[in-house]
Protein backbone atom coordinates (compact mmCIF):
# COMPACT_ATOMS: atom_id res chain seq x y z
CA UNK A 1 0.00 0.00 0.00
CA UNK A 2 2.51 2.58 0.86
CA UNK A 3 4.14 1.82 -2.84
CA UNK A 4 1.37 3.10 -4.66
CA UNK A 5 1.20 6.49 -3.48
CA UNK A 6 4.00 8.44 -5.34
CA UNK A 7 2.60 6.80 -8.15
CA UNK A 8 -0.52 8.93 -7.85
CA UNK A 9 1.33 12.27 -6.95
CA UNK A 10 3.40 11.81 -10.04
CA UNK A 11 -0.03 11.73 -12.50
CA UNK A 12 -1.55 14.35 -10.45
CA UNK A 13 1.83 16.24 -11.25
CA UNK A 14 1.45 15.49 -14.92
CA UNK A 15 -2.02 16.43 -15.72
CA UNK A 16 -1.28 19.73 -14.26
CA UNK A 17 1.41 20.30 -15.93
CA UNK A 18 -0.57 19.05 -19.20
CA UNK A 19 -3.26 21.96 -18.25
CA UNK A 20 -0.71 24.48 -17.80
CA UNK A 21 0.43 23.88 -21.15
CA UNK A 22 -3.40 23.41 -22.75
CA UNK A 23 -3.81 27.33 -21.20
CA UNK A 24 -0.23 28.65 -22.22
CA UNK A 25 -1.18 27.48 -25.61
CA UNK A 26 -4.56 28.94 -25.81
CA UNK A 27 -3.33 32.21 -24.81
CA UNK A 28 -0.89 32.00 -27.11
CA UNK A 29 -3.76 31.42 -30.12
CA UNK A 30 -5.97 34.51 -28.47
CA UNK A 31 -2.83 36.97 -28.53
CA UNK A 32 -2.49 36.22 -32.41
CA UNK A 33 -6.14 36.20 -33.25
CA UNK A 34 -5.76 39.80 -31.43
CA UNK A 35 -2.89 40.87 -33.33
CA UNK A 36 -4.32 39.85 -36.53
CA UNK A 37 -7.46 41.68 -36.31
CA UNK A 38 -5.58 44.89 -34.47
CA UNK A 39 -3.26 44.30 -38.32
CA UNK A 40 -6.65 44.35 -40.07
CA UNK A 41 -8.02 47.31 -38.40
CA UNK A 42 -4.99 48.98 -39.44
CA UNK A 43 -5.31 47.73 -42.68
CA UNK A 44 -8.43 48.64 -43.36
CA UNK A 45 -8.19 52.54 -41.96
CA UNK A 46 -4.72 52.88 -43.77
CA UNK A 47 -6.73 51.77 -47.18
CA UNK A 48 -10.28 54.10 -46.15
CA UNK A 49 -7.91 56.59 -45.65
CA UNK A 50 -5.72 56.45 -48.54
CA UNK A 51 -9.41 56.03 -50.83
CA UNK A 52 -10.30 59.42 -48.68
CA UNK A 53 -7.07 61.40 -49.58
CA UNK A 54 -6.95 60.41 -53.22
CA UNK A 55 -10.94 61.33 -53.65
CA UNK A 56 -10.49 64.74 -51.18
CA UNK A 57 -7.36 65.43 -52.96
CA UNK A 58 -7.97 64.71 -56.51
CA UNK A 59 -9.18 66.92 -58.45
CA UNK A 60 -11.37 64.52 -60.44
CA UNK A 61 -13.35 64.52 -57.55
CA UNK A 62 -13.79 67.63 -56.19
CA UNK A 63 -17.10 69.06 -57.20
CA UNK A 64 -18.81 66.00 -55.53
CA UNK A 65 -16.87 65.97 -52.37
CA UNK A 66 -18.24 69.95 -52.37
CA UNK A 67 -21.79 69.22 -52.68
CA UNK A 68 -21.48 66.58 -50.17
CA UNK A 69 -20.06 68.46 -47.94
CA UNK A 70 -22.63 71.46 -48.57
CA UNK A 71 -25.46 69.03 -48.17
CA UNK A 72 -24.29 68.26 -44.69
CA UNK A 73 -23.55 71.83 -43.56
CA UNK A 74 -27.19 72.42 -44.64
CA UNK A 75 -28.49 69.76 -42.58
CA UNK A 76 -26.81 70.68 -39.59
CA UNK A 77 -27.55 74.37 -39.63
CA UNK A 78 -31.13 73.82 -40.30
CA UNK A 79 -31.46 70.60 -38.32
CA UNK A 80 -34.76 72.25 -36.37
CA UNK A 81 -36.42 72.93 -38.97
CA UNK A 82 -36.08 69.90 -40.62
CA UNK A 83 -37.10 67.81 -37.63
CA UNK A 84 -40.21 70.08 -37.23
CA UNK A 85 -41.41 68.96 -41.00
CA UNK A 86 -40.95 65.28 -39.83
CA UNK A 87 -42.76 65.71 -37.02
CA UNK A 88 -45.27 67.80 -38.75
CA UNK A 89 -46.00 64.84 -41.00
CA UNK A 90 -47.25 62.90 -38.23
CA UNK A 91 -49.65 64.99 -37.06
CA UNK A 92 -53.63 64.84 -38.73
CA UNK A 93 -56.84 65.71 -37.97
CA UNK A 94 -60.27 64.07 -38.21
CA UNK A 95 -63.81 65.26 -38.40
CA UNK A 96 -66.54 63.11 -36.72
CA UNK A 97 -70.49 64.48 -37.52
CA UNK A 98 -73.05 63.90 -35.50
CA UNK A 99 -71.12 62.72 -31.99
CA UNK A 100 -73.93 62.27 -29.00
CA UNK A 101 -74.31 64.74 -26.17
CA UNK A 102 -74.87 64.17 -22.80
CA UNK A 103 -76.39 65.93 -20.21
CA UNK A 104 -75.91 66.18 -16.62
CA UNK A 105 -78.41 67.29 -14.53
CA UNK A 106 -81.82 66.15 -12.41
CA UNK A 107 -84.24 65.57 -15.29
CA UNK A 108 -87.06 64.17 -12.25
CA UNK A 109 -86.76 67.89 -11.14
CA UNK A 110 -86.39 70.26 -14.29
CA UNK A 111 -87.41 69.87 -18.00
CA UNK A 112 -84.35 70.76 -19.99
CA UNK A 113 -84.35 72.72 -23.25
CA UNK A 114 -81.66 73.94 -25.60
CA UNK A 115 -79.11 71.20 -25.87
CA UNK A 116 -78.83 69.51 -29.16
CA UNK A 117 -78.53 65.83 -29.42
CA UNK A 118 -75.72 65.66 -31.29
CA UNK A 119 -72.56 67.98 -32.11
CA UNK A 120 -69.72 67.78 -34.80
CA UNK A 121 -65.85 67.80 -33.57
CA UNK A 122 -62.46 67.47 -35.11
CA UNK A 123 -60.12 65.63 -33.31
CA UNK A 124 -56.08 66.96 -33.80
CA UNK A 125 -52.84 64.98 -32.90
CA UNK A 126 -50.43 62.55 -33.74
CA UNK A 127 -51.72 60.21 -36.22
CA UNK A 128 -52.05 57.11 -34.32
CA UNK A 129 -53.65 58.94 -31.21
CA UNK A 130 -56.32 60.86 -33.47
CA UNK A 131 -57.47 56.89 -34.65
CA UNK A 132 -56.99 55.79 -31.97
CA UNK A 133 -59.60 59.03 -30.03
CA UNK A 134 -61.77 58.58 -32.83
CA UNK A 135 -62.30 54.84 -32.76
CA UNK A 136 -63.08 55.09 -28.66
CA UNK A 137 -66.81 56.17 -28.44
CA UNK A 138 -65.92 59.10 -26.70
CA UNK A 139 -68.83 61.36 -26.09
CA UNK A 140 -69.57 65.66 -25.18
CA UNK A 141 -70.12 66.36 -21.88
CA UNK A 142 -73.13 68.84 -20.91
CA UNK A 143 -72.12 69.15 -17.08
CA UNK A 144 -75.77 71.33 -15.33
CA UNK A 145 -75.38 69.81 -12.09
CA UNK A 146 -75.64 72.74 -9.78
CA UNK A 147 -77.51 74.75 -11.98
CA UNK A 148 -80.80 75.88 -11.04
CA UNK A 149 -83.96 77.08 -12.58
CA UNK A 150 -83.97 79.46 -15.80
CA UNK A 151 -81.46 80.05 -19.08
CA UNK A 152 -77.93 79.46 -18.82
CA UNK A 153 -74.78 78.86 -20.70
CA UNK A 154 -73.34 76.20 -21.01
CA UNK A 155 -69.89 75.22 -22.14
CA UNK A 156 -69.49 71.32 -24.14
CA UNK A 157 -66.29 69.44 -22.68
CA UNK A 158 -65.33 66.06 -23.85
CA UNK A 159 -65.48 62.69 -22.42
CA UNK A 160 -63.52 59.50 -22.90
CA UNK A 161 -61.59 60.41 -26.13
CA UNK A 162 -57.82 60.28 -24.57
CA UNK A 163 -55.39 63.33 -22.75
CA UNK A 164 -53.45 63.24 -25.96
CA UNK A 165 -55.57 65.02 -28.86
CA UNK A 166 -56.86 68.55 -28.94
CA UNK A 167 -60.21 68.55 -29.55
CA UNK A 168 -62.98 71.45 -31.19
CA UNK A 169 -66.27 71.11 -30.35
CA UNK A 170 -68.98 72.29 -32.80
CA UNK A 171 -70.98 74.61 -31.03
CA UNK A 172 -68.61 74.61 -28.15
CA UNK A 173 -71.03 76.19 -26.33
CA UNK A 174 -75.06 76.46 -25.83
CA UNK A 175 -77.50 78.57 -24.17
CA UNK A 176 -80.15 76.11 -22.82
CA UNK A 177 -83.07 76.21 -20.86
CA UNK A 178 -84.21 74.34 -17.28
CA UNK A 179 -87.91 74.53 -15.85
CA UNK A 180 -89.38 73.39 -12.91
CA UNK A 181 -91.59 70.32 -13.57
CA UNK A 182 -95.16 70.01 -12.25
CA UNK A 183 -97.66 67.38 -12.22
CA UNK A 184 -101.14 67.49 -13.88
CA UNK A 185 -104.01 64.44 -14.82
CA UNK A 186 -104.89 63.62 -18.14
CA UNK A 187 -107.51 61.44 -19.23
CA UNK A 188 -106.81 58.61 -21.33
CA UNK A 189 -107.84 58.26 -25.63
CA UNK A 190 -106.70 55.70 -27.42
CA UNK A 191 -105.76 54.64 -31.33
CA UNK A 192 -105.47 51.62 -32.91
CA UNK A 193 -102.09 51.13 -34.72
CA UNK A 194 -100.95 48.51 -37.39
CA UNK A 195 -104.50 48.13 -38.52
CA UNK A 196 -103.48 47.57 -41.70
CA UNK A 197 -101.77 44.30 -40.86
CA UNK A 198 -105.14 42.61 -39.45
CA UNK A 199 -107.47 40.84 -41.37
CA UNK A 200 -109.82 42.63 -42.73
CA UNK A 201 -113.12 40.55 -41.66
CA UNK A 202 -111.82 41.12 -38.18
CA UNK A 203 -112.93 44.72 -36.30
CA UNK A 204 -111.66 45.86 -32.44
CA UNK A 205 -114.33 47.20 -30.24
CA UNK A 206 -114.20 49.68 -27.86
CA UNK A 207 -111.13 49.18 -25.41
CA UNK A 208 -111.19 48.76 -21.53
CA UNK A 209 -108.53 50.19 -20.02
CA UNK A 210 -107.18 50.03 -16.16
CA UNK A 211 -107.67 52.84 -14.99
CA UNK A 212 -108.59 56.25 -17.22
CA UNK A 213 -106.36 58.95 -15.86
CA UNK A 214 -102.62 59.43 -15.92
CA UNK A 215 -100.32 61.78 -14.02
CA UNK A 216 -98.30 64.14 -16.80
CA UNK A 217 -95.61 65.76 -15.17
CA UNK A 218 -93.88 68.54 -16.74
CA UNK A 219 -92.94 72.06 -16.71
CA UNK A 220 -96.38 74.49 -17.24
CA UNK A 221 -95.65 75.57 -20.45
CA UNK A 222 -95.30 71.90 -21.77
CA UNK A 223 -98.39 70.81 -20.02
CA UNK A 224 -100.58 73.81 -21.50
CA UNK A 225 -99.48 72.33 -24.87
CA UNK A 226 -100.83 68.73 -24.25
CA UNK A 227 -104.30 68.56 -26.39
CA UNK A 228 -104.73 64.90 -25.25
CA UNK A 229 -102.54 61.50 -23.46
CA UNK A 230 -103.89 58.40 -26.20
CA UNK A 231 -102.72 54.82 -25.55
CA UNK A 232 -101.29 53.26 -28.67
CA UNK A 233 -103.02 49.47 -29.16
CA UNK A 234 -101.49 47.42 -31.36
CA UNK A 235 -103.70 45.05 -33.49
CA UNK A 236 -101.08 43.61 -36.06
CA UNK A 237 -102.51 39.87 -36.69
CA UNK A 238 -104.93 40.08 -33.79
CA UNK A 239 -107.99 37.55 -34.71
CA UNK A 240 -109.74 37.10 -31.21
CA UNK A 241 -110.13 39.43 -28.23
CA UNK A 242 -107.11 40.20 -26.02
CA UNK A 243 -105.19 42.09 -23.66
CA UNK A 244 -102.17 44.23 -23.82
CA UNK A 245 -99.87 46.69 -22.24
CA UNK A 246 -100.15 49.94 -24.66
CA UNK A 247 -97.64 52.37 -24.62
CA UNK A 248 -98.92 56.07 -23.67
CA UNK A 249 -97.27 58.97 -26.09
CA UNK A 250 -98.78 62.66 -25.07
CA UNK A 251 -99.72 64.55 -28.33
CA UNK A 252 -99.98 68.06 -29.19
CA UNK A 253 -103.24 69.93 -30.54
CA UNK A 254 -101.45 69.70 -34.30
CA UNK A 255 -100.77 66.11 -33.99
CA UNK A 256 -97.15 66.19 -33.06
CA UNK A 257 -95.85 64.02 -30.12
CA UNK A 258 -94.82 66.16 -26.93
CA UNK A 259 -91.79 64.84 -24.69
CA UNK A 260 -93.31 64.69 -21.27
CA UNK A 261 -92.62 62.23 -17.92
CA UNK A 262 -96.05 60.22 -17.97
CA UNK A 263 -96.75 58.51 -14.58
CA UNK A 264 -96.72 55.07 -15.80
CA UNK A 265 -95.88 55.07 -19.33
CA UNK A 266 -98.11 51.98 -20.13
CA UNK A 267 -101.64 50.69 -19.55
CA UNK A 268 -103.31 47.22 -19.14
CA UNK A 269 -106.05 46.98 -22.19
CA UNK A 270 -108.72 44.81 -22.90
CA UNK A 271 -109.78 44.64 -26.02
CA UNK A 272 -112.44 42.39 -27.83
CA UNK A 273 -112.42 41.63 -31.67
CA UNK A 274 -115.35 40.78 -33.59
CA UNK A 275 -116.66 39.29 -36.85
CA UNK A 276 -119.27 41.34 -37.69
CA UNK A 277 -120.65 40.85 -41.52
CA UNK A 278 -123.83 41.22 -42.91
CA UNK A 279 -125.58 40.40 -46.77
CA UNK A 280 -126.69 42.65 -48.78
CA UNK A 281 -127.39 42.63 -52.42
CA UNK A 282 -125.15 43.64 -54.99
CA UNK A 283 -126.23 46.51 -57.53
CA UNK A 284 -125.31 47.62 -61.17
CA UNK A 285 -125.09 51.02 -61.81
CA UNK A 286 -124.40 52.66 -65.40
CA UNK A 287 -123.19 55.57 -66.61
CA UNK A 288 -122.55 57.15 -70.29
CA UNK A 289 -124.77 56.19 -73.44
CA UNK A 290 -123.87 52.95 -75.75
CA UNK A 291 -122.43 54.79 -79.13
CA UNK A 292 -123.98 53.81 -82.01
CA UNK A 293 -127.73 53.93 -81.61
CA UNK A 294 -127.24 51.21 -79.64
CA UNK A 295 -128.96 50.42 -75.87
CA UNK A 296 -128.48 48.29 -73.53
CA UNK A 297 -131.34 45.11 -73.46
CA UNK A 298 -130.09 43.64 -70.15
CA UNK A 299 -127.34 43.24 -67.49
CA UNK A 300 -127.21 39.78 -65.97
CA UNK A 301 -124.88 39.51 -62.67
CA UNK A 302 -123.29 36.36 -61.50
CA UNK A 303 -123.61 36.72 -57.88
CA UNK A 304 -126.48 38.63 -56.22
CA UNK A 305 -125.84 39.01 -52.94
CA UNK A 306 -122.09 39.80 -51.26
CA UNK A 307 -121.15 39.68 -47.56
CA UNK A 308 -119.29 42.35 -46.15
CA UNK A 309 -117.28 42.95 -42.60
CA UNK A 310 -116.66 45.95 -40.82
CA UNK A 311 -117.86 47.58 -37.42
CA UNK A 312 -121.45 47.39 -36.57
CA UNK A 313 -121.78 50.54 -36.66
CA UNK A 314 -120.72 51.01 -40.64
CA UNK A 315 -123.11 47.88 -41.35
CA UNK A 316 -126.40 49.34 -39.86
CA UNK A 317 -125.69 51.96 -42.72
CA UNK A 318 -125.14 49.97 -45.68
CA UNK A 319 -128.20 48.12 -47.25
CA UNK A 320 -126.17 47.69 -50.90
CA UNK A 321 -122.83 47.24 -53.14
CA UNK A 322 -122.31 48.89 -56.03
CA UNK A 323 -120.66 47.30 -59.46
CA UNK A 324 -119.89 50.23 -61.63
CA UNK A 325 -120.48 50.08 -65.76
CA UNK A 326 -119.60 52.07 -68.26
CA UNK A 327 -122.06 52.16 -71.03
CA UNK A 328 -119.83 54.30 -73.73
CA UNK A 329 -117.18 51.45 -73.94
CA UNK A 330 -119.37 48.88 -74.62
CA UNK A 331 -120.28 48.58 -78.50
CA UNK A 332 -121.60 44.47 -78.92
CA UNK A 333 -122.65 41.94 -76.63
CA UNK A 334 -120.03 41.52 -73.90
CA UNK A 335 -119.21 39.91 -71.07
CA UNK A 336 -117.34 42.15 -68.50
CA UNK A 337 -115.43 41.34 -64.95
CA UNK A 338 -116.07 44.46 -62.73
CA UNK A 339 -114.48 45.10 -58.99
CA UNK A 340 -116.93 45.79 -56.45
CA UNK A 341 -117.22 48.99 -54.51
CA UNK A 342 -117.23 48.60 -50.71
CA UNK A 343 -119.20 51.25 -49.12
CA UNK A 344 -117.18 53.99 -46.68
CA UNK A 345 -116.92 51.94 -43.44
CA UNK A 346 -116.30 48.28 -44.77
CA UNK A 347 -113.30 46.67 -44.51
CA UNK A 348 -113.82 43.97 -46.65
CA UNK A 349 -116.51 41.45 -48.41
CA UNK A 350 -116.31 37.68 -49.41
CA UNK A 351 -116.17 38.40 -53.00
CA UNK A 352 -113.78 41.16 -54.79
CA UNK A 353 -115.79 41.34 -58.06
CA UNK A 354 -118.39 39.45 -60.58
CA UNK A 355 -119.05 38.91 -63.82
CA UNK A 356 -121.65 41.37 -65.87
CA UNK A 357 -123.26 39.70 -68.80
CA UNK A 358 -124.09 42.89 -71.32
CA UNK A 359 -126.40 42.53 -73.64
CA UNK A 360 -127.28 45.39 -76.44
CA UNK A 361 -130.25 45.78 -78.49
CA UNK A 362 -131.66 48.81 -80.55
CA UNK A 363 -132.27 52.25 -79.36
CA UNK A 364 -135.99 53.79 -79.47
CA UNK A 365 -137.44 56.65 -77.68
CA UNK A 366 -140.88 57.60 -76.05
CA UNK A 367 -142.15 60.63 -74.46
CA UNK A 368 -144.34 60.73 -70.71
CA UNK A 369 -146.69 63.71 -70.53
CA UNK A 370 -148.05 64.43 -66.96
CA UNK A 371 -144.69 63.81 -65.10
CA UNK A 372 -145.53 65.45 -61.84
CA UNK A 373 -142.92 68.62 -60.46
CA UNK A 374 -141.47 67.62 -57.30
CA UNK A 375 -139.52 70.52 -54.65
CA UNK A 376 -136.39 69.93 -53.27
CA UNK A 377 -134.36 72.30 -50.25
CA UNK A 378 -137.37 74.34 -49.45
CA UNK A 379 -135.58 74.99 -46.49
CA UNK A 380 -137.79 78.60 -46.11
CA UNK A 381 -141.10 76.98 -46.61
CA UNK A 382 -141.86 79.17 -49.51
CA UNK A 383 -145.11 78.42 -51.22
CA UNK A 384 -145.24 79.21 -54.69
CA UNK A 385 -147.75 79.86 -57.64
CA UNK A 386 -147.75 78.07 -60.88
CA UNK A 387 -148.30 79.52 -64.26
CA UNK A 388 -151.18 78.47 -66.00
CA UNK A 389 -151.58 75.71 -63.06
CA UNK A 390 -149.22 73.99 -64.89
CA UNK A 391 -147.67 71.07 -62.39
CA UNK A 392 -146.51 68.41 -64.82
CA UNK A 393 -143.91 68.11 -67.63
CA UNK A 394 -143.08 66.33 -70.61
CA UNK A 395 -139.98 63.15 -70.36
CA UNK A 396 -138.86 61.65 -73.29
CA UNK A 397 -137.06 57.64 -72.62
CA UNK A 398 -134.61 56.26 -74.27
CA UNK A 399 -133.38 52.78 -74.29
CA UNK A 400 -134.81 49.23 -76.01
CA UNK A 401 -138.25 49.07 -77.38
CA UNK A 402 -138.99 46.61 -74.32
CA UNK A 403 -137.36 48.43 -71.95
CA UNK A 404 -139.37 51.97 -72.56
CA UNK A 405 -142.58 50.31 -72.32
CA UNK A 406 -142.19 49.75 -68.79
CA UNK A 407 -141.70 53.12 -67.53
CA UNK A 408 -144.46 55.59 -66.32
CA UNK A 409 -144.78 58.84 -65.02
CA UNK A 410 -144.83 57.72 -61.25
CA UNK A 411 -141.38 56.24 -62.56
CA UNK A 412 -139.47 59.30 -63.09
CA UNK A 413 -138.72 62.23 -60.52
CA UNK A 414 -138.64 65.92 -61.86
CA UNK A 415 -137.87 68.57 -59.35
CA UNK A 416 -136.77 71.85 -59.22
CA UNK A 417 -134.13 72.62 -56.31
CA UNK A 418 -135.49 75.57 -53.82
CA UNK A 419 -132.27 76.25 -51.79
CA UNK A 420 -131.67 79.66 -53.64
CA UNK A 421 -135.10 80.45 -53.96
CA UNK A 422 -135.81 84.05 -52.56
CA UNK A 423 -139.32 85.85 -52.75
CA UNK A 424 -141.11 86.94 -56.28
CA UNK A 425 -140.58 85.24 -59.70
CA UNK A 426 -138.00 83.31 -60.59
CA UNK A 427 -136.91 80.64 -63.12
CA UNK A 428 -135.93 77.38 -62.02
CA UNK A 429 -133.77 74.99 -64.19
CA UNK A 430 -135.56 71.40 -63.86
CA UNK A 431 -133.21 68.02 -62.82
CA UNK A 432 -134.52 65.25 -63.45
CA UNK A 433 -132.79 62.01 -61.55
CA UNK A 434 -131.28 59.31 -63.83
CA UNK A 435 -132.34 55.67 -63.45
CA UNK A 436 -128.49 53.84 -62.34
CA UNK A 437 -129.93 50.61 -64.08
CA UNK A 438 -128.52 51.95 -67.35
CA UNK A 439 -131.70 50.51 -69.30
CA UNK A 440 -133.17 53.80 -69.79
CA UNK A 441 -132.08 56.94 -70.03
CA UNK A 442 -134.02 60.41 -69.07
CA UNK A 443 -134.71 63.54 -71.59
CA UNK A 444 -136.15 66.62 -70.17
CA UNK A 445 -138.71 68.32 -72.89
CA UNK A 446 -138.12 71.90 -71.02
CA UNK A 447 -135.03 72.86 -69.63
CA UNK A 448 -136.41 75.65 -67.03
CA UNK A 449 -139.52 76.48 -65.05
CA UNK A 450 -141.02 79.73 -63.93
CA UNK A 451 -142.35 80.18 -60.35
CA UNK A 452 -143.78 83.02 -58.54
CA UNK A 453 -142.29 82.67 -55.17
CA UNK A 454 -144.67 84.03 -52.41
CA UNK A 455 -143.39 83.92 -48.99
CA UNK A 456 -143.48 81.01 -46.65
CA UNK A 457 -146.67 79.11 -45.69
CA UNK A 458 -147.67 75.88 -43.34
CA UNK A 459 -150.84 75.54 -46.05
CA UNK A 460 -150.91 71.57 -47.30
CA UNK A 461 -153.82 71.36 -49.01
CA UNK A 462 -153.81 74.42 -51.95
CA UNK A 463 -151.86 73.01 -54.91
CA UNK A 464 -151.66 76.35 -56.33
CA UNK A 465 -150.76 78.20 -53.25
CA UNK A 466 -148.18 75.24 -52.15
CA UNK A 467 -149.00 72.14 -51.28
CA UNK A 468 -146.81 70.35 -53.01
CA UNK A 469 -143.90 72.45 -52.31
CA UNK A 470 -143.34 69.77 -49.46
CA UNK A 471 -139.19 69.06 -49.12
CA UNK A 472 -138.76 65.13 -50.95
Amino acid sequence: MAEKKPRNDDAKKDNKTELANRIAEQSQKVARTYANVEDGVIRLIRFVSSGIDRILFNRKYGKLVALVLAVLMYFVVNYNTVSSLYTSSLRTAKDLNDVPVMVKYNSDTFELSGVPDHVDITISGDASNVTSAANSGGRIVADLEGLTEGVHDVRLTTDGFGDNVNIKIDPSSVRLTLKKKTTQQFDLSYDFINQDKMDSVFSVGTPVFEYNKVNVRASRDTLDSIAFIKALIDVSGKDSSFTQEARLIAYAADGNPVSVDIVPDTVHVEVPVTSPNKTVNIEVEVTGEVPDGKAIESITIDQQTVTIYGSETALSSVDRVVVTLNASSITKDSTILRPVVLPAGVNSSNINQVTLTVKLGEQSSRTIDDVKLRFKNNVNNYKVSHPENKTTTSVTVFGTEENIAKISAADINVYIDMLDARPGLMEFPLQVDQPTSGLVRFSLTESTYELNVLGETNDETDNNKGADVNNE
